[in-house]
Formats: structure tokens, C-alpha cells, sequence
């Protein structure tokens, strides 16, 4: 059996990144960058004012107070006069700061008065110019981006805050790593939909949804096929149609019982095996191994996860995610954990690593994490109340409260 670990290191070190598409910026939240970003402009791309207020000569502050107001400009438009001495353009929050002016005196500093020539439009008058200073709420050309300068490199996922900078550089069409297409199968005689009442020896199918939720909270797209029950022909039939996808995740049939037929399945369907069996609990039976097509095509990556329901669910976030993070060209692809201390002592005995369903909080102390209650890992309803695992080393061991754990957060 493979440690963690190394299981980790046979998954990343397999799996390639996807290919590239070229999709429109509305749909592409979630998705993750395959080019560099180059801003095309100044960004601002002219000075910018940053308050409503009157633009004056930085110069004029220290021995005047009232200044003419030759012009109003509001933001869209463009200042037609330059300021001169003694002058003022009545400005608003984002116009362009007019010729001759380099600063920017609040409205709720000044007093206008109007009623003076037609050739201005009043006066302005400073209550306080010792308050104002010079280049004052002006954003300069270029300060934020300059034109040429790379805004994002590739490889970085696209959150609401990327979509806004894509937008203003001019990106309408963004070149991504193609969300992977996964397909769940789920695998069992005892297997019912969640709408049904289960019978004798029966239980409702748990596993396709998790595992659905899990890969689009990854990024991808999931492509149910259903149960398959333990029979070869029915089986067969669905594994073909999930190796039509990037990845396939079967729940179930990969242990060692008379109708644990997956491994034989996928032999018989040419899939290579990578590894089986990992040193973890829960999650020891995991499968993994590669469909290899034609230099033309992408493989096709296939996980045979435990069925028992959280170790399904631990094993996605282990493994499948990292699989799904390389493929998306997303770094780290395996995500480091974060120390937390425990909350209360507890005492464990095991000959494998134990991957606990836990729930972890920021304090003010520091981050926390408690282990949840359950009775093992067909207890998915325990895991309601959890929001990571904690890392349990192998042996007997007691951890007293305070405590530092590895933990791994769940999204």
C-alpha cells in the first residue's frame, strides 16, 4: 500500500493539464487562466479626480482663497479650458482633472457663489486652505497599471476581482483551462435514489450527489451515469460511457468482496492501474488509474473510490481535488494544510493514518479545530457539522486540548 503521500505524488505527477479554449469573460468565473494578461492602456488611463469638488493650481493655495469657476466637468466628459491662476473647474468624482490643475479641494470645503460674469460660472471660496494641500484626491495617469505591464500570469483562477480587471484591460474573450468533464458512477444492488423509500437490505444513494457537489465546488463539470449494479454487462456499459469524459469516479466495488467488480472492469476496458490501496483510514481501497487514447486526444483519469460514504467523500478531497487542481493548472495542486490546536483531549489507536471529519473556526486565540462525533465512516449525516479533516497519526496516541493538528479545509 501507498503512503499519502505517495499516492499523491503518483496522482500529480500523472495527470496533464487540460487543454485550452477560448470562451466568452461572462462565463468565465471559476475558470482558471491559460495566458498572461497585459494591460493595454494606462490605468487611469488620464489624471483622475478621486473627489466632488473644485480643480485648482496647486500653487494658488497658499495666498488665495476665492477662485472663478470657468468650467464644470463630470465624469464621461472631457475639460474644454485650462486652468489658470486664480481659476477653478467645478469637478466630480472619476472626470479627468483639466489642463493647468493638479489638485483637488472637497466640496465640503468650499462655499460657491454664483451670479458674477457670464464668462464664469461664480465664485469659489476656500473656508480653510491651510487644510488643503497639493496633488490632493488626484489619482495620476498610470499609477494604478501602466500600458505593458503584465496584470495577471497564467495559471491564476478567475474570482469576481480577476472578471473586473479582464474587463477594464479590454479582455471581452479570455483563453482558459477547459473545466474537465467528470463523470460519477455509483456503483451497488443495495443502491436506491434519495425519492425512494429504501427496502429490506436497501439504502438511498448518497454518493452520486456528494460526489456531483464535491467536483463542482472543484471547478468541473460533473456528468451523473447513475448506479450501476453488480453485475459484469451492466457495469461494463457504464464505465465505457464515463471513459468518454477527463475523469471518472466510481463509488464502490473496489475492495476485495465477491462482487467488487470494478478493478477487473476497468482492466477489461484498458485502463492501466496506477495504484490500489492506500495506508489512510478512512479511504484504504482507493483506485486510480489512466485511460490512454490516441496522441490527439487527452487521457482519461479514473478513480474507484470506497463506497462507504465518508470515505468516498474524504478520498475526493484528498485526491480527486488535487487530480482536478494539476488538470486546471491550478498551484499547489495538493494543498498544504493549516496547524490548528485541538479543543479537547482525545486518544485514538490505529495502524493508519486517520483522516477525522472535523469542524475548524478562527478565534481569537488562534485557529481551533474539534473533532465531530461519529460511528464510522457510513456516518455521512455526522459530517453535516464538519468542515475539514484533522490528521491523526498512526499508533497509540493521546492529544491533550491545545494541541497542534495538521488540517485539511473542505470548501
Amino acid at each position: 500500500m501507498l503512503t499519502v503521500s505517495e499516492a499523491l505524488a503518483a496522482i500529480t505527477s500523472t495527470v496533464q493539464r487540460g487543454p485550452v479554449v477560448e470562451i466568452s469573460l461572462e462565463d468565465a468565473l471559476g475558470q482558471v487562466l491559460a495566458e498572461s494578461v497585459v494591460s493595454d492602456l494606462d490605468s487611469p488611463p488620464f489624471d483622475k479626480a478621486l473627489m466632488d469638488g473644485y480643480a485648482v493650481r496647486a500653487g494658488d493655495l497658499a495666498g488665495r482663497t476665492t477662485f472663478e469657476v470657468i468650467e464644470e466637468v463630470t465624469a464621461g466628459r472631457v475639460p474644454s479650458r485650462s486652468v489658470g491662476t486664480g481659476q477653478a473647474t467645478r469637478i466630480m468624482t472619476g472626470a479627468p482633472i483639466p489642463p493647468g490643475a493638479d489638485t483637488v479641494v472637497p466640496v465640503e470645503e468650499t462655499e460657491f457663489q454664483a451670479g458674477v460674469p457670464d464668462s464664469i460660472l461664480g465664485q469659489v471660496m476656500l473656508r480653510n486652505s491651510a487644510n488643503c494641500r497639493a496633488g490632493q484626491f488626484v489619482l495620476k495617469q498610470g499609477a494604478a497599471v501602466r500600458r505593458g505591464t503584465q496584470v495577471m500570469a497564467a495559471g491564476r483562477l478567475l474570482r469576481a476581482q480577476e472578471i473586473a480587471a479582464l474587463a477594464e484591460l479590454g479582455y471581452a474573450r479570455v483563453r482558459v483551462i477547459r473545466r474537465p468533464r467528470v463523470a460519477i458512477l455509483a456503483t451497488g444492488d443495495e443502491l436506491v435514489p434519495a425519492a425512494q423509500s429504501p427496502g429490506p437490505g436497501q439504502i438511498r444513494n448518497s454518493n452520486e450527489p456528494m460526489l456531483a457537489a464535491q467536483v463542482q465546488q472543484a471547478g468541473a463539470e460533473p456528468i451523473r451515469l447513475g448506479v450501476a449494479r453488480d453485475e459484469r454487462q451492466a457495469l461494463r456499459e457504464r464505465i465505457d460511457a464515463g471513459l468518454q469524459c477527463d475523469f471518472l469516479l466510481l463509488s464502490g466495488g473496489v475492495s476485495a468482496g465477491k462482487l467488487d467488480l470494478v478493478p477487473s472492469e476497468l482492466a477489461a476496458a484498458g485502463v492501466r492501474q496506477i495504484f490500489h490501496k492506500i495506508q489512510m483510514k478512512p479511504g484504504k481501497p482507493l483506485w486510480f488509474g489512466i485511460l490512454e487514447r490516441s496522441t490527439n486526444e487527452s487521457p482519461c483519469y479514473v478513480f474507484g473510490l470506497p463506497g462507504n460514504p465518508v470515505s468516498s467523500m474524504v478520498c475526493c478531497e484528498l485526491f480527486v481535488r488535487a487530480a482536478l487542481r494539476r488538470w486546471q493548472g491550478l498551484e499547489p495542486a495538493v494543498v498544504e494544510p493549516i496547524m490548528a490546536q485541538l479543543t479537547a483531549n482525545i486518544s485514538l489507536s490505529s495502524n493508519r493514518p486517520t483522516y477525522h471529519p472535523a469542524h475548524f473556526a478562527w478565534t481569537s486565540e488562534g485557529p481551533r479545530v474539534s473533532l465531530i462525533d461519529w460511528v464510522g465512516s457510513s456516518d455521512v449525516c455526522a459530517t453535516v457539522d464538519a468542515n475539514c479533516t484533522a490528521l491523526l497519526r498512526a499508533g497509540d496516541h493521546k492529544w491533550n486540548a491545545g494541541d497542534s493538528l495538521e488540517v485539511f479545509l473542505w470548501p
